[in-house]
């Protein structure tokens, strides 16, 4: 087998995500054959370093003994069971492991297959919590713009980012878009603290004149992943947290792409020092090995749901493979490595040596701007550095830095014109340094003409 044999009977029957698969004509498409650590390997031999840890998920390196290890016992004895009436040690235990290492309040998990089924599940919660409660005018969810959680139709609905979003705006739920607190368009010496604090007064303005008809505010903490990677001051989540209590309103922590580690504390929320109604875990989960996700909430939104089955109150909402155990056992030893290992405090070491590495990209001539929360660190591109007019989208110049660096044995897949590092955990400083250079380049080809 080599790279062009698999590549044409892929393109013969497969359909890939986020993909336009007419640039599959001229851009190759790339099979992997292996994967150890921070690399992987193509069937012609070519290695590139996985400096997006494929699409977030992958936190300890692929092929990661230790997971592999859990996975193998847990095939000799159980694979998957329904988890309807049914249970078993792996869901437990996990479940157990997430309360416990979960901000105060969190004391239920419900378990999903992905990051879009665990916020459709939230979605539903709070608004059957409402309608369990008697409160049934409390039907609408606040959003932020350029947020993102995922895209089958509730989760999209809630999502503000047009690409995903506009085509399919006749399906979705009408929801209330508030803008947003991220600190790019922030005055000149004017803190991100600041920025996001005067922001608020938007959501604040809102929340007060919608309360009685909102079930909850959902909200991707200090970070807007797929929104080009804008991020946030953590007082914004402290006012939010403060203001649904005192709106009596939900709040909505999706923590599927910061949650783990990813942004300095084991969880984004922790920053702020404040617990969500619902949190919403996905990708990094399982170490990138299985999908899983779970969605954890309080005791006192359990019990709205507790009653004799003749009331109708039961969360009647499943998915075949809800709380499969192979999946549960990949989150227990991703789990396991966290208080195995000092992950949190190596990572804020990685994002230092990350922050040196990329300094220099603050004083190109088409970056506007270098951002970072702890293991995400992103360079957003612009035709004009002084007046950050951006490139049109259809130059597509985020691409081009794209493929250098896959000529160059680096997986750096751009948000739009933002180039993004988000490397698994175990990368060491000589890889780190790489991803540097390569994307130094790449953005010095990309914007040359």
């Amino acid at each position: 087998m080599t790279n062009q044999s698999l590549s044409n009977r892929d393109l013969s029957v497969l359909w890939h995500p986020c993909t336009q698969m007419k640039d599959h004509e001229t851009f190759p498409i790339i099979p992997i054959k292996k994967g150890q650590g921070v690399w992987l390997e193509d069937y012609d031999g070519n290695r590139y370093l996985d400096a997006i840890s494929s699409w977030w998920v992958n936190l300890f390196g692929h092929a990661n003994p230790h997971i592999i290890a859990a996975l193998k016992d847990q095939l000799d004895t159980l694979e998957h069971v329904i988890f309807a009436g049914f249970t078993h040690e792996s869901a437990i235990k996990l479940a157990e492991k997430l309360v416990e290492i979960a901000p105060e309040g969190l004391d239920r998990c419900f378990y999903a297959d992905n990051g879009s089924a665990a916020v459709e599940v939230a979605l539903k919660m709070s608004f059957h919590y409402w309608r369990n409660r008697g409160q049934t005018r409390k039907t609408q969810f606040i959003t932020l713009e350029n947020s993102y959680h995922g895209e089958t139709l509730g989760a999209l609905a809630v999502g503000n980012v047009p690409l995903y979003k506009e085509t399919y705006a006749p399906l979705l739920m009408d929801v209330i878009t508030v803008p947003g607190p991220d600190c790019y368009n922030r005055e000149t010496g004017e803190s991100w603290a600041e920025y996001s604090t005067r922001r608020f007064a938007l959501m604040e303005q809102t929340l007060q004149q919608h309360s009685e008809c909102v079930c909850a505010v959902i909200i991707e903490p200090l970070v807007q992943c797929a929104g080009n990677m804008r991020m946030y001051d953590p007082v914004y989540l402290k006012l939010l947290r403060a203001a649904c209590d005192k709106y009596q309103v939900h709040l909505i922590a999706d923590e599927i792409a910061v949650g783990f580690g990813r942004t300095g504390t084991l969880f984004a929320c922790e920053q702020a020092a404040i617990g969500p109604d619902f949190m919403c875990l996905s990708k990094g989960l399982t170490g990138g090995y299985l999908p899983l996700s779970a969605v954890l909430t309080s005791n006192q939104i359990y019990q709205a749901f507790y009653d004799d089955y003749q009331k109708l109150t039961a969360f009647l909402h499943s998915h075949s493979y809800t709380g499969n155990a192979l999946a549960c056992r990949a989150g227990l030893a991703t789990l396991e490595i966290f208080r195995q290992h000092n992950v949190i405090e190596n990572n804020k070491q990685l994002a230092g040596i990350m922050a040196k590495a990329a300094a220099r990209f603050s004083g190109h001539p088409h970056v506007a701007e270098v951002r970072q929360k702890g293991m995400i660190l992103a360079i957003e591109l612009v035709k004009n550095k002084q007046t950050r007019e951006p490139y049109p989208w259809q130059e597509r110049r985020g691409i081009k830095v794209y493929q250098y660096a896959l000529s160059k044995g680096v997986l750096l897949r751009p948000l739009g014109n933002v180039i993004y590092f988000m490397p698994p955990y175990i990368i060491n400083e000589e890889e780190l340094l790489v991803i540097a250079d390569v994307a130094w380049d790449g953005i010095q080809c990309a914007v040359k003409d």
